[in-house]
């Protein structure tokens, strides 16, 4: 480890056109291997303390915990350059309503589909007090990112009004075939996550405004979530097909295209270059 230098001028977490899954540099041996799981644990609670904006490339190479190669190891110091280059970044918690055009989301009757469709919300939850909370939502998949596995990471970041409380990125169990299947996975794993987060403020008394609302960049997705007449054409994906669509009938969540350029769970999903990244990072850091 001692020919690794900490890189002085980090612009990106990762250098450019690195990906973890196509490193072929020796591997570590023991005292590296502990070395590099101990960084990789400061990186997880540095995230923890306001840093999403490496949430992504440190996912990536925490799939490699068991056996990581040098390249690895230069790749961490890479983000702690990058940190040490962007020190004051931090999440902005504000506290106002985001501007949303109600145009975007369509109503529809969804009796026919899910008569018996409604949310479950405890009996035992104390009188909700204060001002009304909203919840937006922005879902992403980067379908076969992992260019060995071919596996798909999700990229999940949740406001309450506007403030970030809530992200992640995680690679996908299995391996989709059609980038449908990847992003109806990652579609039904945030409303997962809404839900919960539901549960969870209804018990401390947060009063919660409407269903939450979610972006998808993906068309075929979101027809089929949104539209009750739409039809799935791939069965294996039923089960989250009716999952998905029972929260929105129990208005629970309601939906809207993105466009891929604003969808702010890209940051989670795909490595991008310092000038994109910045765009999408501005928008809720600071």
């Amino acid at each position: 480890m001692s020919n690794l230098r900490l890189p002085t001028k980090c612009f990106t977490p990762f250098v450019s056109n690195y990906h973890p899954a196509e490193d072929v540099t020796p591997k570590l041996d023991a005292q590296g291997t502990n070395y590099f799981q101990e960084l990789i644990g400061v990186l997880q609670w540095v995230i923890e303390l306001g840093r999403v904006d490496i949430l992504l490339e440190v996912s990536l190479l925490s799939s490699h915990l068991a056996l990581p190669c040098t390249g690895h190891l230069q790749q961490v110091y890479h983000i702690f350059g990058y940190l040490k280059a962007s020190p004051r970044r931090r999440l902005y918690f504000d506290p106002d309503y985001p501007a949303v055009s109600q145009d975007r989301f369509e109503s529809f009757d969804w009796y026919d589909f899910y008569k018996d469709a409604a949310e479950d919300v405890p009996t035992n939850m104390p009188e909700p007090l204060g001002k009304e909370v909203e919840i937006h939502c922005f879902v992403d998949a980067n379908h076969a990112g992992d260019k060995v596995t071919r596996h798909s990471q999700t990229g999940i970041l949740i406001f309450c009004n506007r403030a970030p409380i809530l992200f992640l990125s995680k690679r996908q169990n299995l391996v989709e075939t059609l980038t449908f299947g990847s992003e109806f996975t990652a579609m039904k794993q945030a409303i997962e996550l809404i839900k919960s987060l539901r549960y969870k403020l209804r018990m401390f008394g947060i009063p919660i405004e409407g269903p939450a609302n979610i972006y998808c960049d993906n068309e075929a997705v979101y027809k089929n979530v949104a539209i009750p007449s739409s039809v799935l054409s791939k069965k294996m994906h039923s089960i989250s097909y009716h999952f998905c669509r029972e929260a929105v009938a129990a208005n629970i969540v309601r939906i809207a295209k993105e466009d891929t350029a604003t969808n702010l769970a890209n940051l989670f999903t795909e490595v991008l270059g310092r000038i994109k990244r910045n765009e999408l990072i501005d928008r809720f850091m600071y």
